[in-house]
């Protein structure tokens, strides 16, 4: 009783301190095994995997609600092991829980988390009353795996009444789509939920991403407009959108009107940087970077943006100043400082920093920004050692080689 109450207070550390107490004995009780997966289950992947641990003990099979916290580890987690679970788990949702669509929801949640869509369209299918839990678990997973048709095709096949959910997740997918289906549909929506969500602000966001998205600015910004209290959510899809549509003075204008009443947030900056780095004048990114907070310029995410707009503006100093100030770099700050060399014609420094990481590290944009510096400074023989060490060369990688070879005038090779 003493770890389910500390599940349900989130004491965390009271939690700890009684599982260590533990006998062996009490660690095999099924009860007990039970309360400590839900416990684990709400704490890191660590502890994650610890719930997993406990699973793999257990005598009995757990119970309606420790299946589903389960199938929510498995997702969470998603890695091979979650996977060899996560089948195990399945099989005892189809001789006990065919008619549970909490359990039958969760287990498309775990299936589109581990990729395997068929699998979670035979459940799907199988379900009888379908509710908008239902479809939504299954629209989420299909938007997650950029199949975004299909989230289309299930909204127009739904025989029930559409939540607000439902209604956000299918604008996400217009907007990833942005063809004549998607922007039809989009646009019907808007149309039908205008008045009955007006003050929904998640729904109203996302209505303006996807007009973004379409590249119908006039018609985001009316909806921006009408609504009463723009958080900053809104605010950063109206900025994002305006850079996605090259107007980027008035991502500018409405940071100033955001400040009045609210205070910008790292996904701002985050926007703002990338505004700096399309425009490239050195004066307005020192003007952007004076008013990021100190506790937010070192942390990871503005750093790395802020290493792509110094080298897009030329200053390949500062670039590298904070590159070095990065704690633990990641590819994508690897990438960025790669590509600042390159903008900047400083090809062997690319190269150099390009063999400190491990080639399986790499993904198909750093190869994309290594082969890049290369041509520009024309470096043609790391450009071919590089390009021959990539294990798998994706069309854009092989189009950026070419265009490498085409620049140094080697067309024969250009061809081949």
């Amino acid at each position: 009783m003493a770890i389910k109450a500390c599940t349900q207070l989130h004491d965390y550390k009271t939690g700890f301190d009684i599982q260590q107490k533990l006998s062996s004995k009490s660690l095999n009780d099924p009860y007990i095994q039970t309360s400590l997966i839900h416990f684990y289950s709400l704490i890191t992947n660590r502890m994650s995997e610890k719930a997993l641990d406990l699973f793999d003990t257990m005598t009995v099979e757990p119970d309606h609600v420790t299946l589903i916290v389960l199938l929510n580890v498995c997702a969470q987690v998603a890695s091979d092991r979650t996977k060899k679970i996560g089948k195990k788990l399945l099989q005892q949702i189809s001789n006990n829980y065919q008619n549970d669509n909490i359990v039958l929801n969760t287990a498309i949640h775990m299936l589109m988390k581990f990729g395997d869509i068929k699998s979670a369209e035979n459940i799907f299918y199988s379900i009888k009353n379908k509710d908008n839990f239902t479809f939504g678990a299954m629209m989420k997973g299909y938007v997650e795996n950029e199949q975004y048709e299909k989230v289309l095709d299930l909204y127009e096949e739904m025989n029930i009444k559409p939540d607000d959910i439902i209604y956000i997740i299918v604008l996400n997918a217009c907007a990833g789509l942005s063809n004549y289906r998607a922007m039809n549909i989009g646009k019907q929506i808007l149309q039908k939920i205008c008045n009955k969500w007006q003050n929904n602000k998640i729904i109203l966001t996302s209505g303006i991403d996807m007009l973004m998205n379409f590249g119908n600015v006039n018609d985001a910004e009316n909806l921006f407009r009408s609504i009463q209290k723009k958080d900053i959510i809104a605010y950063g899809a109206m900025m994002n959108g305006y850079n996605m549509n090259n107007q980027l003075l008035k991502c500018f204008e409405l940071f100033e009107e955001l400040k009045q009443n609210l205070v910008p947030d790292e996904i701002i900056f985050n926007i703002l940087i990338g505004t700096c780095a399309q425009i490239g004048l050195l004066s307005r990114c020192k003007f952007i970077f004076n008013q990021i907070p100190l506790h937010m310029q070192h942390q990871q995410r503005i750093q790395n943006a802020l290493i792509n707009m110094w080298g897009k503006a030329g200053s390949i100093d500062k670039a590298y100043n904070v590159f070095q100030s990065v704690a633990s770099p990641n590819i994508i700050t690897h990438t960025s400082m790669i590509n600042a060399f390159g903008l900047n014609g400083m090809g062997f420094e690319a190269v150099n920093l390009y063999k400190q990481i491990s080639i399986d590290q790499c993904n198909d944009i750093t190869h994309i920004c290594v082969l890049n510096a290369c041509s520009h400074s024309r470096l043609f023989n790391q450009a071919r050692i590089i390009f021959n060490d990539i294990h798998i060369k994706t069309e854009k990688i092989i189009t950026t080689m070419v265009d490498c070879l085409s620049r140094l005038c080697l067309f024969d090779e250009a061809e081949r």
